[in-house]
């Protein structure tokens, strides 16, 4: 007999399930990606397999999942930051997900209904935005991030990193690091475990046009570097190496006669090149060679790692970051931008000679990359990314396995209908391969009208799941995740 699972409903938010505007039926607000409006923790979880027992550890994903309708056009980046976790001990698993609990957030609660518009309406109404003045709801919706003890889920047009607990995901607030922290902080911050240390960026659209920092291995900002932009840019991700940082200036840009009018609209500039400052990790502009390549925006790093006189960086790279809109629709534009197409990329930036060497790796489109985040910084062999399926909206078909020093790679894919997340690598207890270990994903089967979690063995994807672990509620469609090791949350106790 199959268990009910056991629930706590923590919250309800009926309004939350107000999804589409009058007149206007928005896809990113249906289906897979409607939000869900309450919060819960379920134990004794339907499991269809066996969850292996040398699998401990938490798995956590970021999304957006907005509270109140909103007036105006929704996109996908609006929505309230939601964190859903599966903590995983001893061959049981238990579920729970919670908002982060930004300033925005509290005060939409307090207030009880929407007080900001969403990024493609004039902001001038709301009631503050970023430490740059950019007055856009910063909802701390895009990753999430393992740091000394916390969880820090953070916004991709950079805002106030947030502190959360990372088994009962209770939001404990701002983090400052101890009041380090100046200003804001950008979408993936890079953590060297190896030496606990957090690198960052944030942009803006004044001078200093990006400002690159580490926060050192007892939480406190250690080191803030300007870095000399010829204009203001939108830079995403970062690379690390064990002696160096990797910066971007990439020719995706914000409309400056836009802001001025007080809207926020970007520019893909293909005349511009892509650029690439390389710099040892705690020195300032003064230091930065700047490496030239072909014009493309990259979202997401895979990893980089120094070899002889070359830094090597593995990225997935978009081509052409602003596609034209393919179908007829009020979003039209918004649906354009959000059909990623990026394929498997390598840089090769020497040292001596100030040359970039560049091509791809894979032609396939796939992103939303992961390592064993052990060897950040450190020559991998292994990457694991979403396959992007050929649909109108941003939804991941499968999972690729790329062995990066043979070119061999292995697919699996979750079935028809059947959506699924980042997944990151969860190593086995004891395992030091970055292959020993699993892959953990939820996934959303619309035939079923049901969300699960799909545990594959990282060294054979084409093996099909370990074990399914079936969910009580929806988790919609989301961004990026963490997998937090066993030892690291006895660490953080």
């Amino acid at each position: 007999m199959t268990e009910v699972p056991q629930i706590n409903r923590i919250q309800r938010d009926d309004s939350a399930e107000r999804a589409v505007p009058e007149g206007e039926e928005n896809p990113y607000l249906l289906g897979v990606y409607a939000p869900v409006g309450t919060e819960i923790d379920a134990d004794d979880l339907e499991v269809i397999g066996e969850i292996p027992r040398d699998l401990n550890g938490v798995y956590l994903r970021n999304g957006p999942n907005r509270r109140f309708a909103a007036p105006g056009r929704y996109h996908w980046f609006d929505g309230d930051g939601m964190i859903h976790g599966l903590h995983f001990e001893n061959g049981r698993a238990r579920y729970m997900n919670r908002w982060v609990r930004t300033a925005a957030f509290d005060a939409e609660t307090a207030a009880g209904h929407a007080l900001w518009s969403g990024v493609m309406e004039d902001p001038k109404g709301n009631p503050f935005g970023n430490g740059h003045g950019l007055g856009i709801k910063d909802s701390a919706n895009t990753d999430v991030v393992f740091f000394n003890g916390r969880v820090l889920p953070t916004w991709y047009l950079c805002g106030t990193p947030m502190s959360l607990d990372p088994l009962s995901l209770r939001t404990i607030g701002a983090e400052t690091f101890l009041g380090t922290l100046a200003g804001d902080f950008m979408a993936h911050p890079k953590v060297d475990e190896a030496t606990g240390e957090l690198f960052w960026f944030d942009y803006g659209p004044e001078p200093p046009y990006l400002r690159y920092g580490i926060v050192g291995p007892a939480g406190v900002v250690e080191h803030v570097a300007a870095i000399d932009l010829p204009a203001p840019r939108l830079p995403h991700d970062m690379a690390i190496t064990e002696n160096h940082a990797i910066l971007m200036d990439l020719p995706l840009v914000q409309d400056q006669e836009a802001r001025r009018q007080g809207r926020y609209r970007i520019h893909f500039d293909r005349e511009l090149p892509s650029r690439f400052a390389v710099l040892p990790r705690r020195s300032d502009n003064s230091s930065v060679r700047w490496f030239e390549a072909r014009p493309g925006y990259i979202y997401h790093v895979v990893n980089a790692w120094e070899e002889g006189h070359e830094i090597v960086m593995d990225v997935c790279r978009v081509k052409d970051p602003q596609h034209q809109p393919r179908i007829s629709h009020p979003l039209a534009r918004m649906l354009a931008y959000l059909r990623l197409d990026a394929q498997l990329w390598r840089y090769r930036f020497d040292l001596r000679t100030g040359t970039t060497t560049e091509g791809p790796r894979d032609d396939d489109n796939t992103e939303f990359p992961m390592i064993d985040s052990r060897v950040t910084g450190r020559r991998n062999r292994f990457g694991y990314a979403v396959h992007i399926a050929r649909e109108d909206t941003l939804l991941f078909d499968g999972l690729v396995r790329y062995d990066l020093h043979t070119g061999e790679r292995q697919d699996h894919r979750f079935g028809p209908g059947r959506w699924g997340s980042e997944a990151p690598f969860a190593p086995r207890d004891g395992g030091t391969a970055e292959d020993d270990g699993y892959l953990v994903s939820f996934v959303h089967d619309e035939r079923e009208d049901r969300s699960e979690v799909v545990v594959l063995d990282a060294a054979d994807l084409g093996a099909g799941p370990v074990c399914r672990i079936l969910l009580p509620q929806r988790v919609p469609t989301g961004f990026h995740s963490c997998w937090i090791r066993a030892e690291q949350l006895e660490q953080a106790r």
